[in-house]
């Protein structure tokens, strides 16, 4: 269970990740001895999973973003999305419930990027079918949670 303390330093993680274990300590009130020692117990817990940059895939030529919908056969479902999660391009794999078993999210240069993946998608032996919808604009793409 995590306390409020815990709840404050993650805060203050999300706001920069990058910021000193100092500057945090003097944010939440706390030593930094006390605040490296919460960190770690959160890491080892899995809770704090790891520090990124928050990029702009645009900037990196990765201007086209799609919603693919697949609907996966013959009971092969996690062993399937693992391997459409070790693509590159793919930047989320969902299993989900409902008429679709898994949404991937996906980052590519161009149509024929995006029709390069798709068709070595549908290639795979377990993947039955996939609906595409390319993204227009992205009004909200969080990768911080709040807590």
């Amino acid at each position: 269970m995590i306390d409020e303390m815990e709840r404050r330093i993650v805060r203050a993680l999300n706001g920069n990740a990058r910021k000193s274990y100092r500057e945090i300590a003097k944010e939440v009130g706390l030593s930094v001895t006390a605040v490296i020692a919460t960190v770690r117990k959160l890491e080892a817990a899995g809770a704090l999973k790891g520090y990124i940059p928050v990029v702009s895939p645009e900037h990196f030529g990765l201007g086209l973003a799609a919603v693919i919908a697949v609907r996966i056969s013959k009971g092969k479902l996690l062993e399937t999305q693992r391997k459409i999660a070790l693509d590159p391009r793919v930047t989320a794999v969902y299993d989900v419930t409902g008429d679709w078993d898994a949404f991937i999210i996906g980052h590519f240069r161009d149509r024929g990027d995006l029709n390069r993946f798709i068709k070595k998608l549908l290639a795979l032996p377990c993947v039955d079918r996939s609906l595409t919808h390319l993204v227009l604009n992205v009004v909200k793409d969080e990768k911080r949670v709040s807590v």
